[in-house]
């Protein structure tokens, strides 16, 4: 069995990437309500900052802050992905390995992690989830997509009047990484 070795920088932010085991479902926008609900849980139970978001038919690209001292992302993953499979019906053709592991066989088995390093690595990613949907050929214009941050974000600068500064990297609240971190 393979050794996956995480990142674990507590009360640092992260880029991740969970994807559906059916790469042509629409489950996840057609189920958006229930995956919005899920969230809200697992941030109560297991408390995080969505940084940015965006929620395609069959993925979520999203960027967490997880608290001072925290860098369990796992269980987060662990607990929002159950949620959400649990208030699902039984899918058909279901293999023996699931039933045996108890799995219904929505999610890929593992997610896309990468910790976040300095404000041009944020900047990326964060540019990075708000045009997946034009990537997908969603959309044409970032801004056409429902189920993105991208509107939160636009009507936060819209009200502040110091919207063309940029954000200072030490307001960010990002940890930064020494060579020897890294």
């Amino acid at each position: 069995m393979s050794k996956y070795i995480r990142s674990q920088t507590p009360g640092a932010t992260y880029f991740f990437t969970a994807r559906l085991a059916d790469s042509r479902s629409t489950l996840l926008t057609d189920e958006v309500d229930l995956l919005r609900r899920c969230v809200r849980e697992t941030i109560t139970r297991y408390p995080f900052a969505i940084d940015a978001i965006v929620i395609l038919p069959a993925a979520i690209h999203t960027l967490w802050t997880l608290p001072e001292g925290d860098a369990d992302f796992s269980t987060r993953w662990s607990f929002l992905k159950s949620r959400f499979s649990r208030a699902l019906p039984e899918p058909p053709g279901r293999t023996a390995t699931q039933f045996k592991r108890s799995e219904k066989g929505i999610w890929q088995r593992r997610f896309w992690e990468h910790r976040i390093r300095s404000a041009h690595d944020l900047a990326l990613h964060r540019t990075l989830i708000h045009t997946a949907p034009v990537q997908a050929g969603l959309v044409d214009r970032p801004s056409d997509w429902s189920w993105t941050s991208l509107h939160r974000e636009l009507a936060t600068s819209n009200a502040s009047e110091n919207a063309s500064q940029p954000v200072r990297f030490s307001t960010m609240g990002l940890k930064t990484i020494t060579p020897a971190d890294a």
